[in-house]
C-alpha cells in the first residue's frame, strides 16, 4: 500500500461542493493533468476585527499573531514531499502555499474524484474546468493546520457587475439621456477637491479582460488630466489580456478609468486572475499583501449570488477581508446588477457575494440627475422593466448582523441565520445616467453598481492622502457619523425593498457627500 492511503484524510468542515449546474460533464480529469493548488493555513491566533476597535497593525504584528505559523508551513512542506507534490511559491502573511502534482497525485492527498465538465449556460458558454463533488479531505497529520484548499474546482464563480446603456430598451426612445465623465459625478458628489490621491494605490480586481495602454493615454487626454500610472499584477496566471470590447474589457475599463480619473495622482495596480474561487480570493489576497505597490485600498466589482458559494468559501473569503481590515486596507464592493434576487430565479431574494461580507464597503447604485453641475434629484437604480438591471440589496443569509449596523433597522433574514444589511453606501449607476468610458478604442455609456466600487475607492485614495494615514475599516465610522455625511435616497425600489429615510436594503446610507465623508474619517482619527 502506498504511503498516501495509509495515512488517515479528515473532512474539511463545511467543504461540501455541489455538482456544477449548467453544465454538461464531459468525463474524468487525465490523471496526469497538471493542477496547481492554493492551500490556506489556518491562524496562528484568531483574528478578531471588532476587537480592534479600529486600531490598524503593522505588517510585522499582523505578521506574528495573525499569519500561519512557520510550524504549519514546515507541515506543508513535508505533504508535500510525501505525495510528491511541488511547492511552487509560500507566503505566511497571506497563509498561503501554492502546490503542484498531477490530478492523480491531488485525488488520492486530498480525497476527491477529479470530473471535466463544460459550462453550457452564459455567462460564460463554453468554459471548459474540473470540479468534484461532495467533501475535500486533508491528511491527518497537516488537518489541525488547514483552512481550506482552493483550485480543485475552477467552475466560473463570478460575474462582473456592469450595465449597457445601449442594452436597454427605453419606453420613451426620444427621452433624454444624460452622461458623465468620472469627475463630473465626483464634483456633482462634492469630492475634496485638494487631494488627487498622490502617495496612494488603488488596487482593481478583475477576473478577466484587459486594458489597452493607448485607451489609457486616450481617455484622460480627452479628460485634460495626466494619466495615472497603471500596472498589471498576474495572480494564478492571470494576465492582462483585452481583445473583446463586449466581454470583460469593458469592466476593466470602467474600473480603471473611475478611480484614474478622480484620483489621477494614486497608482493604479490591476490583479488580474483567473475567474475561479481560487484565482478570486489569490487576488484579493495579493493585494492586501502587496508590499511593493501597497494599496490603501481594495475596489471589486465582480461577485455572484450567495446561495452560489459553498460555506467553506464564504468563511475562507471573509477571513481575507478580515487582514485587510486588520492592516488598514479598506475594501469597496459592488453589491450586484440584478435587484433584490440577484438574478436567481427561485422567487427569493438573494444579496451578492463578496459584498455581503462584513468586513467590506458594499456599494449599492442609484439613478442621478443633475442640473447645471449640480446634483437635482436621486432615486434607486432599477431597469429591471426594460430589460436591464437594478441595484443588488438585501439581508445576508449567511453572516450575522454586525454591531454597527444594529441601529440601521435592517429587515430580519429570511430563514433565520445571517442579517448582515446590503449596501452600506451608493452611488450613481444607472446606465441612463451612466459613466464616459472609452475600450478597446470604442467610446461607450456604461453604469451598474461596477462604478460605485471605484467610485468610492477613489473618495477613499483622495482622503488617505489627505488625512496622512489610511482610513482601514470605514463601516462603523460611516455607520457611526450617521446619514447627515449623505445624500439619503428614499424614493424608488430594487424589486422587494423600498428606498426609505435612513439606511435601506437599496442604496444602504445614501450617496456620499464627498467633504463630509472626508471631514467624518479626519475626525474619527481612521
Amino acid at each position: 500500500m502506498s504511503p498516501q492511503r495509509q495515512v488517515r484524510l479528515i473532512p474539511v468542515p463545511n467543504s461540501d461542493h455541489p455538482a456544477p449546474r449548467n453544465c454538461r460533464l464531459i468525463g474524468k480529469t487525465s490523471a496526469t493533468k497538471q493542477i496547481t493548488v492554493t492551500v490556506i493555513l489556518k491562524r496562528a491566533q484568531p483574528l478578531d476585527v471588532a476587537a480592534l476597535k479600529g486600531r490598524q497593525l503593522s505588517r510585522e504584528e499582523y505578521l506574528n499573531a495573525h499569519g500561519a505559523p512557520a510550524q504549519a508551513m514546515d507541515q506543508l512542506r513535508t505533504l508535500a514531499a510525501r505525495h510528491g507534490l511541488t511547492l511552487v511559491h509560500e507566503d505566511r502573511a497571506a497563509r498561503r502555499v501554492w502546490l503542484r502534482g498531477t490530478a492523480q497525485q491531488l485525488e488520492q492527498t486530498f480525497g476527491i474524484d477529479l470530473q471535466d465538465y463544460e459550462h453550457t449556460a452564459p455567462p460564460p458558454a463554453g468554459r471548459f474546468f474540473h470540479a468534484f463533488t461532495g467533501k475535500l479531505s486533508v491528511p491527518e497529520p497537516e488537518s489541525a493546520v488547514v483552512e481550506t484548499v482552493l483550485g480543485l474546482d475552477t467552475r466560473p464563480i463570478a460575474r462582473p457587475h456592469i450595465r449597457w446603456l445601449n442594452q436597454i430598451v427605453f419606453a420613451h426612445p426620444n427621452a433624454a439621456q444624460a452622461s458623465f465623465t468620472p469627475p463630473q459625478v465626483a464634483r456633482t458628489y462634492d469630492y475634496p477637491t485638494s487631494a488627487n490621491g498622490r502617495g496612494q494605490c488603488i488596487a482593481l480586481i478583475e477576473l478577466g479582460g484587459g486594458y489597452e495602454s493607448s485607451d489609457i493615454e486616450t481617455y484622460f487626454g480627452q479628460l485634460g488630466i495626466t494619466p495615472p500610472a497603471v500596472i498589471a499584477v498576474p495572480v494564478d496566471g492571470g494576465t492582462n489580456s483585452p481583445g473583446d470590447p463586449n466581454g470583460a474589457d469593458g469592466e476593466v475599463a470602467l474600473d480603471i478609468q473611475v478611480a484614474g480619473s478622480i484620483a489621477p495622482g494614486a497608482r493604479i495596480a490591476v490583479y488580474f486572475a483567473p475567474n475561479t474561487n481560487q484565482g478570486f480570493q489569490d487576488a484579493i489576497s495579493a493585494a492586501i499583501h502587496d508590499t511593493t505597490n501597497k494599496p490603501s485600498v481594495i475596489s471589486i466589482s465582480w461577485g455572484g449570488p450567495e446561495s452560489s458559494w459553498d460555506t467553506a468559501s464564504l468563511t475562507s473569503f471573509d477571513n481575507t477581508m478580515q487582514s485587510a481590515a486588520a492592516l488598514g486596507v479598506t475594501i469597496t464592493v459592488a453589491s450586484g446588477d440584478s435587484g433584490s434576487t440577484d438574478g436567481v430565479s427561485d422567487g427569493a431574494n438573494h444579496v451578492d457575494f463578496p459584498a455581503s461580507s462584513p468586513h467590506v464597503l458594499a456599494c449599492g447604485g442609484t439613478d442621478l440627475t443633475v442640473s447645471n453641475g449640480v446634483r437635482s434629484t436621486e432615486t434607486v437604480w432599477n431597469d429591471l422593466s426594460q430589460g436591464g438591471g437594478a441595484t443588488g440589496g438585501g439581508v445576508s443569509s449567511f453572516f450575522a448582523l454586525p454591531s454597527w449596523q444594529s441601529g440601521a433597522k435592517v429587515p430580519a433574514p429570511a430563514n433565520g441565520a445571517g442579517g448582515r444589511g446590503v449596501p452600506d453606501v451608493a452611488g450613481d449607476a444607472a446606465p441612463a445616467t451612466g459613466y464616459q468610458i472609452l475600450v478597446d478604442g470604442q467610446s461607450a455609456v456604461v453604469g451598474g453598481t461596477s462604478a460605485v466600487a471605484p467610485l468610492w475607492a477613489a473618495l477613499v485614495a483622495l482622503v488617505n492622502q489627505q488625512t496622512g494615514r489610511n482610513a482601514g475599516f470605514l463601516n462603523p465610522t460611516l455607520y457611526t457619523g450617521g446619514e447627515a455625511n449623505f445624500y439619503d435616497v428614499t424614493s424608488g425600489s430594487n424589486g422587494s425593498y423600498n428606498a426609505a429615510a435612513g439606511w435601506d436594503p437599496c442604496t444602504g446610507l445614501g450617496s456620499p457627500d464627498g467633504q463630509k465623508i472626508a471631514t467624518l474619517v479626519t475626525n474619527s482619527g481612521g
